[in-house]
C-alpha cells in the first residue's frame, strides 16, 4: 500500500517532470537520462520510475526495451489537425449526451469546475499555464464522465497531454476566452438542452484551434 509520504513524493516528480518536457528543458523527441534527471531532482529512483510511468500513461513519454524512456515528438499539423478533427466527431456527441443525463448534483459539480478557471497566463513557462491547462482536462473529462462513455472518456484523456504540450510551444495563452466559452458551454448542460451543448463545445473546439497564433488563417 503507498503511505501518504510516497504519494505527495511520487506526485511531485511527475509534476516536476511534466514541466521539464512541456518547457522544452527535456527536448521533444530525446532520450531521458534516468540517472541524470533523478540528481537534478533530488529523489531517488523509485518515485521517478513512478513518475516515468505515469508520463508514459499520459502519452508524453515512450519506454523502449533496452533504451529507456524517450519523451514523445511535438504533434505535426497534420497530427493536431487529425485530433481536433477526432475531438469534433465525439465531444459534441458527449456534450449533448451529458445534457440529458446531468442530475443536480452534476451541476454543481460543472458550476464549481467553472469557477475554478483561471485568468489568462501571465508567465511564459508551464507553472504559470498549469492551473489553465488543469482546468481545461478537467472540464473536459467531466462532460465525458457526465455522458456516460468510458470508451471515449480513456480516449480524450490521452489527447489533452498532447494538445497542450503542442498549444505550450505554440504560445497560446487565452484563459478569459476559454471561461467564456466553458460558461457558454455549463449553461446549455446545466439548461439539459443537448443541442445546445453540441453547439457550444463544437463552437469551443473550433475557436480553441483558431487561437493558436501558428494557425492563424
Amino acid at each position: 500500500m503507498t503511505v501518504p509520504g510516497r504519494a505527495i513524493l511520487s506526485d511531485g516528480v511527475h509534476e516536476a517532470v511534466t514541466s521539464l518536457i512541456m518547457d522544452g528543458h527535456i527536448a521533444p523527441a530525446s532520450r531521458v537520462n534516468m540517472d541524470q534527471l533523478a540528481r537534478a531532482l533530488q529523489v531517488s529512483a523509485t518515485p521517478l520510475r513512478e513518475a516515468m510511468a505515469r508520463l508514459e500513461s499520459e502519452g508524453l513519454v515512450t519506454k523502449e526495451r533496452l533504451r529507456g524512456y524517450t519523451t514523445t515528438p511535438l504533434l505535426t499539423r497534420k497530427e493536431f489537425d487529425d485530433l481536433y478533427e477526432f475531438r469534433l466527431l465525439v465531444e459534441p456527441a458527449l456534450a449533448a449526451a451529458a445534457a440529458r443525463n446531468a442530475d443536480a448534483a452534476d451541476r454543481r459539480e460543472l458550476a464549481a469546475e467553472l469557477e475554478c478557471c483561471p485568468d489568462s497566463p501571465g508567465g511564459a513557462d508551464y507553472a504559470t499555464y498549469r492551473a489553465l491547462f488543469e482546468h481545461d482536462v478537467r472540464l473536459h473529462d467531466l462532460v465525458a464522465r457526465i455522458a456516460g462513455n468510458e470508451a471515449a472518456r480513456r480516449s480524450l484523456q490521452r489527447l489533452h497531454p498532447h494538445v497542450h504540450a503542442f498549444r505550450r510551444h505554440a504560445g497560446n495563452r487565452s484563459g478569459d476566452r476559454t471561461r467564456a466559452e466553458h460558461s457558454t458551454l455549463v449553461a446549455a448542460l446545466s439548461r439539459g438542452d443537448p443541442d445546445a451543448a453540441a453547439a457550444a463545445m463544437r463552437s469551443h473546439l473550433r475557436t480553441a484551434r483558431r487561437r493558436l497564433p501558428v494557425f492563424a488563417d
